[in-house]
């Protein structure tokens, strides 16, 4: 199986970053944070955001990270007003990108809820992954383009969701771009198996980075079939503790489960897809619920789904959190609130520390499968394993998944192929054959059709790229 390659010819005494969605309430401070914390190569990161002010507020603060004494690295931060300027010559490219929460996100979440389709995140499949995919389409076809242009050898860093649409519109726009979908999701999973593994097998304070495991299958909806902890089975320590439990093991309305972050997981439906399948699921739970559909199709109001030891995210969080994050930042910049470098837990520089020659790693990434999951479509984005050294990624064959398994993930593969097609295209009645064929979307024909329609009529102003007037599905 051969890999992914890029230059031989980095410039690394002064690599360069562009940042696409440089104005990230998230992302960016994270990679400021490790950054700081980099001693082995130094440059320019360049933050590019539709909102411009966003990303110059991400530059003071990146600024001011580095003039901390506890930052090692040799940064310096820009906010550049066009994509051409952030990706001229880069060296790498990351692209977190959001449309505002109140226009787009808001109505995934709500418009679905009026039907009585409930979501715990709505960002990677069923109605609110789907009209994502439908709006990222044609931003990351641009961002390909530019980087066929611009710096044809990066590497480019997607963490956007849903994460296979967004990282298979780049190949097919670009079938030559270094592209890798990167996802902390199965790292998760990792930190619960070393927390199992010091509960159940006695195995001192393990990390999740010496826990190895096999996962296969499509972001968020990911499989692990091996896992392991110097030489030892780990799936001891899940059996173990599946004997402790019978998911579900919460009520509605449960305080443990009211009371806590809307992120937070119990890890119920893990266990109970683990006993349904007998394979390891490598996802929070939040997502894996919206993968098939008999968790959330039986719930008629939110504390419903406290059942399984989760919440749903309502819009309103999603909202709020965004001016919330600005706040934040804006208090750093003032001096109210401390400057506080610490490693927020994500891999995405000692991937560009590997692929710039220092040391070889292993990880979980998103990419094209060119065989690694031999018994998913070729071409179509999957994760697994992959071996990053110096200006190469080569993914890891991860075997086959059980039949059961592999039904219920080709049915989000064919999903999510048709979508990057429709986005191509500009074709919204291609785009609901995959709404109508989700799983999550539990309702009769004629309500589909509606919620569809009210979907594009909500985010009309989003999805200029397509036939909206042609669209026989909205006639």
């Amino acid at each position: 199986m051969h890999g992914l390659n890029g230059s031989q010819h980095r410039r690394e005494e002064s690599v360069v970053i562009g940042f696409v969605g440089g104005g990230s309430r998230d992302w960016a401070e994270k990679l400021m944070n490790l950054l700081a914390l980099t001693e082995e190569f130094g440059g320019t990161v360049r933050l590019y955001d539709l909102d411009y002010e966003s990303a110059r507020t991400n530059a003071e603060l990146g600024r001011k990270i580095q003039r901390q004494e506890a930052a090692v690295g040799d940064w310096s931060y820009e906010a550049v007003e066009t994509l051409e300027a952030a990706l001229d010559g880069a060296d790498f490219v990351v692209c977190s990108t959001q449309d505002p929460p109140s226009e787009t996100f808001a109505h995934d979440l709500d418009v679905p809820q009026e039907y009585g389709l409930h979501q715990t995140v709505g960002d990677t499949v069923g109605p609110g992954g789907t009209f994502r995919a439908l709006r990222s389409i044609p931003q990351y076809r641009e961002i390909a383009a530019a980087v066929r242009e611009h710096c044809p050898d990066a590497w480019v860093f997607n963490f956007t969701n849903p994460m296979t649409v967004c990282t298979r519109t780049l190949y097919e726009e670009y079938p030559d771009i270094n592209a890798v979908g990167i996802c902390h999701e199965v790292y998760h999973v990792q930190e619960w198996l070393a927390d199992l593994a010091a509960e159940h097998l006695d195995i001192d304070e393990p990390a999740y980075e010496e826990v190895d495991v096999t996962v296969k299958g499509v972001n968020h909806f990911t499989w692990i079939d091996e896992a392991t902890l110097g030489g030892r089975d780990l799936f001891e320590a899940v059996d173990a503790e599946l004997a402790t439990r019978d998911p579900p093991s919460y009520e509605p309305g449960d305080p443990a489960i009211a009371d806590m972050s809307v992120y937070g997981t119990n890890h119920e439906v893990t266990l109970d897809l683990y006993r349904r399948y007998g394979i390891l699921p490598a996802a929070g739970d939040r997502h894996l619920v919206e993968f098939v559909p008999w968790y959330l199709d039986p719930v008629e109001a939110p504390a419903d789904i406290h059942r399984w030891g989760i919440k749903l995210t309502p819009s309103s969080h999603r909202v709020e959190s965004w001016p919330e994050a600005m706040a934040e930042r804006e208090a750093i910049l003032s001096g109210e609130e401390p400057v506080d470098i610490s490693h927020p837990g994500e891999e995405m520089v000692d991937l560009m520390t590997a692929l710039l020659g220092h040391g070889a790693v292993k990880t979980n990434v998103n990419v094209p499968n060119q065989g690694q999951c031999p018994d998913l479509p070729e071409g179509a984005v999957v994760e697994t394993n992959a071996l990053l050294t110096e200006d190469s990624l080569t993914p890891l064959t991860a075997g086959t998944l059980p039949a059961p398994v592999r039904s219920l993930v080709e049915t989000h593969v064919t999903n999510q192929e048709t979508l990057v097609e429709a986005g191509f295209a500009g074709d919204l009645d291609l785009a609901f054959r995959a709404f109508r064929n989700e799983p999550l979307v539990t309702l009769d024909p004629a309500d589909i059709e509606a919620l569809f329609a009210d979907l594009v009529e909500a985010e009309r102003d989003y999805l200029d790229a397509y036939d909206i007037a042609g669209a026989d599905v909205l006639h």
